[in-house]
């Protein structure tokens, strides 16, 4: 499934290319240094790490296996707080308050972290949102699940606005492929869903809404697509603006967001280049969304020379008059060996005031920070990878982000990585501080303290 730990099975023919690093060593761009490296917790190393979520001194790593705390206060000292066993895929992570919110896009028996695999086939099988109180990070306590249409494949946290910002946030919901036999996934599902989360009793969190993105069907026939749109990927929003930004599989939406039960579309669009639609990052501004393509699901070695620049890339587009203008693609230019899985992945903003500057996950591509403020002409400006591993097999970043002057890598395999980036176009970000970053509830440079 696309964004999911596939078995990857990968070619051995070598890339065309020159430079791909030794087996297993680490490389960067003169201006990036490799910080620390924390191995995956004992509990959890037999399973893939996945998204990061931030909150002062604490990153929260998600993980298939469950998820993990960090305090990172030092982050040249970073250390593992807590581990919970909770599988259930994909593990998505968003924090807010004492409410950590992970997602669960596998079918199981039932909602307890004792839950073992079962088809959706199956009635009584679970998927959907599992809430933890993170209160004491040695300690954190399960306190809710709530069940959705097609599981929870990632979560994105939006404030209430007015009068209900101090009583509820709601929790957007993306799933997608559907079946005739499953139950609780009944075709075409071509919406979303919506949790409520009242902030005194969120042990009353419920669906309160399933709007639907695309009354007259998304985008299901274009050649090349990796699974036709069944609903949506992955959706970030950004509250401040009343706006988000939709991957939809086969389409790439705009969302008005201000009534936050009832999500308008406001715009559309495809492109042929595109075969699944995975995430979306605003610009500081919202005046550029840039879109990622997870070509091949992520299991794919897409980012060499056959493949080219403009597939499993990322796409540029203007936003004005509430439409999408096509600028450019952007693509890490050092190519992969063909035994690594590489693809367009997660990423978020570096704050640089008054230019559009991002730090990216590549999987066995690494991480890449790139400028695109001329968005025709993106170019990549710092980076850092790993060699094919040596014990074969796919792995990589699933996401790498950028929080108060340090970058982190949550790699498939190797654990978490602290990164820093050492750049006249970047250093000015280290004087920006928040308290919170959960990447798909952008917030803007202001509210950082710029």
């Amino acid at each position: 499934m696309a964004g999911a730990a596939v078995a990857l099975a990968l070619t051995a023919t070598p890339a065309l290319a020159n430079d791909i690093p030794p087996p297993d060593t680490v490389v960067t761009s003169q201006n990036v240094s490799h910080v620390l490296n924390i191995p995956k917790p004992a509990p959890i190393a037999a399973t893939i790490n996945t998204d990061i979520a931030f909150q002062g001194d604490y990153a929260y790593v998600g993980n298939y296996g469950g998820f993990s705390i960090y305090d990172i206060r030092n982050p040249k000292k970073a250390k593992v707080v807590s581990s919970v066993v909770c599988p259930g895929s994909q593990m998505d992570v968003t924090v807010y308050g004492n409410l950590l919110f992970t997602a669960v896009d596998s079918s199981r028996n039932n909602d307890s972290c004792a839950s073992t695999a079962q088809p959706a086939s199956v009635k009584e099988s679970w998927e959907g949102v599992r809430i933890f109180d993170v209160s004491d990070k040695a300690n954190p306590k399960y306190i809710k699940s709530v069940e959705t249409n097609c599981g929870s494949h990632t979560l994105t946290l939006v404030p209430g606005k007015g009068r209900d910002l101090t009583k509820n946030v709601y929790i957007y919901v993306s799933s997608y492929s559907p079946a005739a036999n499953f139950p609780d996934c009944l075709p075409p599902h071509d919406k979303i869903s919506i949790i409520k989360v009242p902030l005194r009793n969120p042990t009353a969190a419920a669906v309160a809404a399933t709007p639907v993105v695309f009354p007259d069907g998304g985008n299901e026939t274009q050649p090349g697509l990796l699974i036709p749109t069944s609903g949506c990927h992955d959706i970030t929003a950004y509250a401040e603006k009343d706006i988000a930004a939709g991957a939809c599989m086969g389409d790439g939406v705009l969302f008005d967001i201000s009534d936050r039960l009832n999500p308008k579309v406001t715009a559309r669009t495809t492109d042929q280049n595109f075969a699944f639609w995975h995430s979306a990052t605003f610009t500081n501004d919202a005046r550029k969304v840039v879109f990622t393509d997870e070509l091949g699901g992520g299991g794919a070695a897409t980012c060499n020379e056959a493949t080219g620049p403009n597939r499993g890339a990322d796409a540029i587009y203007d936003v004005s008059n509430g439409q999408f203008t096509f600028k450019s693609y952007f693509k890490i230019p050092r190519f992969q060996a063909d035994s690594e899985n590489c693809v367009a992945h997660n990423g978020s903003l570096i704050p640089v005031k008054g230019r559009d500057i991002m730090v990216q996950a590549w999987y066995m591509g690494g991480l890449s920070i790139w400028d695109f403020t001329d968005a025709a002409h993106p170019r990549e400006i710092g980076y850092f990878e790993r060699g094919p591993r040596a014990a074969g097999g796919g792995g990589g970043i699933w996401s790498a982000y950028y929080y108060n002057g340090y970058i982190y890598g949550a790699d498939f395999n190797e654990g978490l990585d602290i990164i820093k980036i050492n750049d006249p176009l970047t250093n000015s970000a280290k004087d920006v501080r928040t308290d919170r970053l959960n990447v798909q509830t952008q917030e803007s440079y202001r509210s950082w303290g710029h």
